[in-house]
């Protein structure tokens, strides 16, 4: 027995084998089938050549058989690989070589983008393919039905023991770049990600079993918005089933379906990503009439949520509670803010800093708590190995802090004099005008806070005498008239320094971002290039 993920898992497999583990639409899963189908296709695995240590593809869409798939490859101490859905042939061609798959386990519909790239990656010689609701047609040998897969195999758990050291990967886009895969020991992702660590109290757990003894006699239902290809869903369902709870998924996302599901499940908790979320959600709730007496927490992680939406939300829906939480791929969990209604505060989230998570300044030196300076977050600990197959980006991102080392991934955050730390964003998406550096996420909680404003980026643009000035891409309400650059430049300065308002604008008709809800601000920087917008001196 270990700090792993399977066997995190088999211990809540265990305790309650009758309870329900996953809902997705209308299908559900009982713990023991989840457990006797996850074995089976690892069985299916190990037959086709899958070893310990190798890559197993999972390029789906949200449903309980991509749950299964990636237990299926711990449970053989292989590695499962996240596949954006969205990718089409050069990338997946990309992502398949980098990542160096041996086995790929894909919904039906993505056939046609992933045939063609199989010629051209020889090492992937085993394809596993999901029926869906698409009628696209799979080419003679192509692969191998799923529900065949399994139907050829017992559902006995027959595999050797595992170790706390096997590796796990997520593979992250982040904002800017390539997609790489950040490299991780089992046991560390779990105390940093999986809630080997109360994310409140900050205490870590005593050993593997805690988490299954806490919820055998009672668990959470769970809702789980973000696409599983993305870690916040990722490590919001795999703590809920090693703590024996009940996971809900959307195959996608819907803001109606969502109350729904959470009215006709008993939902308890909801995991969203930031205002891409959580503005429909607010809206559509707002909009319509549903029971969600069951739902008593709400949190959002991974991308920006601001102080208008969750004014919203608490306006609407005053007993719940409300928490945004801090962290990355790269560097686990940094800590939580619980917002209430008389709370909410202009800005990034505040939170207390989490156990081993420090700011540190350009001399890699710690910024004193209380001081208001701004530096890079850093977190030590439970903190992944590296970067796969690539030194140099590992090399950059460790940082060694009074002889202890440190992940710093590159997220900058201002020391507050109450001890609290605000997450400002990322520092490489960061525009630096005439030598002030203005963090996008701050102009988007301003700009967002404006009534004619549904979803904005903001990025840099060129400028000869600033080196660069903020402009800003916004997506207009539905049903109103688009606000202009003086509005909303008005607007924002009425919350932030002179230097922080936009002074360039686009205005369109959709804000582009990944499935999970995350901005796109290399479709921004694209976009504002190539097309003409309203600018300001």
């Amino acid at each position: 027995m270990a700090l792993n993920i399977a066997d995190l898992f088999e211990h809540a497999a265990d305790l309650v084998p009758d309870r329900v583990a996953l809902i997705c639409g209308p299908h559900r899963v009982g713990y023991a089938e989840l457990e006797g189908n996850a074995n089976r296709l690892a069985h299916h695995l190990r037959e086709h050549g899958v070893e310990p240590g190798q890559h197993v593809g999972v390029q789906c869409q949200n449903s309980i058989e991509a749950v299964t798939a990636m237990l299926a490859a711990y449970k053989l101490r292989a590695v499962a690989i996240n596949v954006n859905y969205r990718y089409v042939e050069n990338e997946l061609r990309y992502l398949y070589e980098n990542a160096d798959l041996v086995a790929l386990v894909h919904d039906r519909r993505y056939t046609d983008r992933v045939a063609p790239v199989l010629a051209d990656t020889p090492n992937l010689k085993h394809v596993i393919v999901l029926a869906d609701d698409s009628d696209t047609d799979v080419p003679d040998g192509h692969g191998v039905d799923y529900a065949e897969a399994l139907a050829a195999h017992q559902p006995n758990r027959d595999f050797g023991e595992r170790s706390d050291r096997d590796t796990y990967v997520l593979y992250t886009g982040g904002t800017t770049g390539m997609p790489k895969g950040v490299l991780w020991r089992h046991a560390d992702v779990w105390r940093a990600l999986g809630g080997g660590i109360d994310f409140m109290s900050g205490e870590p757990l005593p050993d593997e079993w805690a988490q299954s003894r806490a919820g055998k006699d009672y668990a959470l239902v769970r809702l789980c918005l973000p696409p599983l290809i993305h870690g916040a869903a990722q490590w919001s369902v795999l703590p809920a089933l090693f703590a024996c709870g009940t996971v809900v998924l959307m195959p996608r996302f819907d803001p109606a379906a969502v109350w729904r599901a959470i009215e006709e499940n008993g939902v308890n908790v909801v995991t969203m990503v930031g205002d891409a979320m959580a503005r429909p959600l607010i809206e559509a709730f707002e909009a319509g009439r549903y029971n969600v007496s069951t739902l008593a927490a709400m949190s959002s992680h991974a991308a920006l949520f601001s102080p208008a939406v969750q004014q919203r939300i608490l306006a609407a829906l005053p007993n719940l509670v409300l928490t945004d939480a801090i962290g990355s791929s790269e560097g686990g969990f940094n800590g939580i803010q619980v917002i209430t209604k008389d709370g909410v505060r202009p800005g990034g989230p505040r939170v207390k800093p989490g156990r081993d998570v420090i700011v540190i300044d350009e001399r890699n030196q710690p910024v004193p708590a209380g001081s208001g300076q701004v530096g890079r977050v850093g977190r030590g600990g439970h903190i992944p190995y590296g970067y796969y197959k690539d030194p140099v980006k590992t090399a950059e991102l460790f940082v060694e802090v009074d002889g202890k080392h440190y992940a710093v991934p590159g997220d900058y955050a201002r020391m507050e004099t109450d001890g609290s730390m605000t997450l400002l964003g990322r520092g490489n998406v960061s525009v630096n005008t005439g030598g002030e550096k203005v963090f996008p996420e701050e102009v988007e909680g301003a700009l967002k806070s404006h009534p004619d404003v549904f979803d904005a980026l903001v990025i840099g643009v060129p400028d000869e005498r600033l080196g660069q000035r903020v402009g800003a891409v916004v997506q207009p309400r539905e049903g109103v008239d688009a606000p202009d650059l003086t509005a909303l430049s008005g607007h924002v300065r009425t919350q932030l320094a002179g230097y922080k308002v936009p002074r360039a604008l686009w205005i369109v008709d959709q804000i582009g971002r990944s499935p999970s809800g995350k901005p796109d601000y290399r479709w921004a920087v694209e976009h504002a290039a190539a097309n003409e917008g309203s600018y300001e001196n």
